[in-house]
């Protein structure tokens, strides 16, 4: 055996491994039971991709899909972490939970009462 013809039968068989792994992904995507499997499912799917990307890479021997694999991969990461950050300010009835001082949103329960205007007339000290 040459390593051309081991090289070629890895290959396949990877192709096929992705394609066995792409297709369990996109079942969990469609069926999981919650937005967490969703999104972990999608990450998967990111994952896979950059795997067929490779093997496509080796099968050609066109060193540009290395660089496409890996901006795919931080552009799947940036999605995660926005992904992640959605459901964080989302509650386990799906509305949205109370948002701390660092997100710079107000809600209503940590909205400030605006304050009643005291005897200067509401005027702020310094002439402004």
């Amino acid at each position: 055996m040459t390593p051309e013809l081991i090289v070629s039968f890895a290959t396949i068989l990877a192709s096929v491994v992705l394609s066995v792994a792409f297709l369990l992904t996109v079942y969990r995507v469609v069926a999981g039971p919650t937005l967490p499997d969703r999104i972990v499912a999608l990450d998967m799917l990111v994952g896979i991709a950059i795997g067929f990307i490779a093997v496509i890479a080796i099968r050609t021997g066109v060193n540009l899909y290395v660089d496409i694999a890996i901006a795919l991969g931080l552009v799947g990461f940036l999605a995660t972490v926005a992904f992640a950050r959605f459901v964080l300010s989302r509650g386990p009835d799906g509305k949205r939970e109370r948002q701390t001082v660092l997100d710079g949103e107000r809600t209503p329960e940590t909205a400030e009462k605006p304050a009643k205007p005291g005897p200067s007339g509401g005027k702020r000290k310094g002439g402004r």
